[in-house]
């Protein structure tokens, strides 16, 4: 197993991603493999490829020229989070894309759901799987390339782009054929989709000892170098064991495996034996504050009990790149609960955006997407979506303190 981060900046700092071409940056926006825009390029070599060929959306166009401002607002202090990066994902309200249109007057189904996060000034969207009620336009399942290229074509008429998708991650290791298979197809879904990215809203491996954290890294540099080819960053999102402590020394239990940790914490060690060029990382914030509240202790191989409190903005900074997207997701103080914290809608609660996007930097590479787990209400259906509202406007009003 190489410890990757041992061979990239020894300021602890990973690699920088390879800078993307003005060919890849077209084909990016386009939203076709790279198999099929070098085709299609080498096919009209003799002249420029031309928007119609593909079909430009200059809905997307217009606000990508609006967003792309000085970051001042008029005065009020720097925006943290720019217009263009304001997302949000799909799970928080996958109670409306779910909903029968034909019995409701709510939005229902993705193309009514895009046109209102829309409407309430979101411009990035982040899936949740392609699943919507059989009813509403397009039929019940999107999950093709078929159905990619629909999906495609309501999001650049409603001016929003795809940045990720909790989605296929193969179960096998070695990979079978069918899940290899499965997994390309869900690539070139995530390419006609326009995404930069495609994950998972799962941890690696849910063990606390090494020896499946190596395993886990080995199988997560293979499908990350099958994404890289493709164009697609892989990212992992994490629960708060993640950033529980890692077990990899001391006394060994029955079944030969360690008792007592380093202090490195699970993540933390998956950042140091994956390649930083093939893999990466997306940090749910209220999960990552859960972790601070639970996992501040631990056995050291000596036996002795040492703490150490959980800095999340730190590690991100630490890492810089590796963390292109994030779960802006809020919560409010609790006691009683054994979490530390109760998840509210975004600036609603205690946790500081403010500090957090502040230290961690970066505002045009990172990606928040709003989260709320407990937006849909069985008893107020227009809940999700109208939460939804207060949290990009929350969002949208925060700024840097001044000095």
């Amino acid at each position: 197993m190489t410890p990757y981060s041992q061979h990239s900046d020894p300021s602890g700092t990973a690699a920088e991603p390879l800078t993307a071409t003005p060919d890849e940056a077209l084909r990016r926006s386009l939203g076709v493999g790279r198999r099929r825009f070098l085709s299609t390029c080498t096919a009209v070599a003799a002249g420029a490829v031309a928007a119609p060929v593909f079909g430009a959306a200059p809905a997307l166009a217009q606000d990508r020229g609006r967003d792309h401002g000085h970051g001042d607002d008029h005065g009020r202090g720097q925006v943290l989070v720019p217009p263009h990066k304001r997302g949000i994902i799909l799970y928080t309200v996958r109670d409306a894309t779910a909903r029968d249109p034909l019995a409701s007057d709510l939005p229902s189904g993705f193309r009514e759901v895009f046109k209102q996060l829309a409407r309430h000034g979101y411009r990035q969207v982040e899936f949740a799987g392609y699943n919507q009620h059989a009813n509403a336009p397009g039929g019940a399942g999107l999950e093709s390339v078929e159905g990619a290229r629909l999906l495609r074509r309501w999001l650049d008429e409603y001016g929003l782009r795809a940045q990720g998708n909790h989605g296929f991650i193969p179960s096998s290791w070695p990979l079978t054929e069918a899940d290899k298979d499965t997994f390309k197809k869900h690539l070139e879904i995530a390419n006609i989709l326009g995404m930069d990215h495609m994950g998972t809203g799962g941890d690696p491996t849910g063990s606390s000892y090494r020896a499946d954290w190596d395993v886990a890294a080995d199988k997560w540099n293979a499908l990350g170098e099958i994404a890289r080819r493709e164009g697609i960053k892989l990212y992992t999102h994490n629960h708060d064991s993640a950033y529980g402590f890692l077990l990899d020394g001391g006394p060994l239990d029955d079944q030969g495996r360690p008792t007592r940790s380093s202090g490195i914490r699970k993540l933390e060690y998956f950042l140091k034996v994956t390649d930083p060029k093939v893999v990466w990382l997306e940090m749910d914030i209220f999960w990552a504050h859960v972790a601070q509240y639970k996992f501040h202790t631990y056995t050291a191989h000596d036996g002795s009990t040492r703490k150490s409190v959980f800095d999340p903005a730190a590690l991100v900074a630490r890492h810089n790149k590796r963390y292109p997207l994030f779960h802006a997701k809020d919560g409010v103080v609790s006691t009683t609960n054994g979490m530390g914290w109760d998840m509210v809608p975004f600036g609603t609660g205690d946790i500081d955006y403010t500090t957090f996007f502040s230290r961690v930097g970066l505002s045009n590479y990172r990606n928040p997407m709003v989260e709320d787990d407990n937006s849909p209400s069985a008893t107020d259906p227009a809940q999700s979506l109208r939460e939804a509202k207060i949290s990009y406007d929350n969002m949208a009003a925060l700024r840097k303190r001044r000095c």
